[in-house]
């Protein structure tokens, strides 16, 4: 079996990206990427991650790519795009912030803002197949970053009205906002 096989179903989960991380958890190296970027059987898009380009490419894609170029294994989507994938309001963040926690990042990745707070497994959730935080710590986040109060409002009045959130939770919402 040959590296791009096993990764293919990697790649078909994570919208077509694979990183080294990947392929040295399949016994690989990070050399192996990039002799099949050379090839031009992989497209190389920054340090450490790679896309298979016969993947079609969705609208979901810098969400994704955001979470593994950072790679930190615990990254998420949070704050103002936890909020937008989500659908809770009518933000429209120009960057994709994504949560990182404790892990060191050592490179600038275009078009997303870092942050390291830490995040439970209790706040853990998940949207089309990427890491994001959930309802409730988007809310959280967004209170704590001051996002325009009737954008909160309208997040709180939309996961109330989906049930998301208990009635204890909807109280300690209102009351720190």
């Amino acid at each position: 079996m040959t590296l791009r096989t096993e990764l293919w179903p990697i790649a078909a989960s994570q919208y077509g990206f694979v990183t080294t991380r990947d392929a040295r958890d399949l016994g690989y190296s990070a050399v192996e990427l990039a002799k099949l970027a050379s090839r031009e059987k992989l497209e190389r898009i920054s340090q450490g991650l790679y896309r298979f380009p016969e993947l079609p490419q969705t609208a979901r894609d810098d969400y994704m790519r955001a979470v593994l170029a950072t790679g930190a294994p615990d990254a998420i989507l949070s704050h103002d795009t936890a909020l937008l994938v989500h659908d809770l309001c009518d933000i429209n963040p120009e960057i994709i912030h994504v949560n990182v926690g404790k892990h060191r990042v050592r490179r600038n990745i275009s078009g997303v803002q870092l942050h390291s707070d830490h995040i439970s497994p209790r706040e853990r959730s998940w949207w089309e197949g990427i890491p994001v935080v959930t309802v409730l710590t988007a809310i959280e986040q967004g209170i704590a970053t001051k996002v325009p109060k009737h954008l909160l409002h309208q997040a709180i009045g939309a996961a109330r009205a989906r049930g998301q959130l208990t009635a204890l939770e909807l109280g300690e919402l209102e009351s720190n906002l």
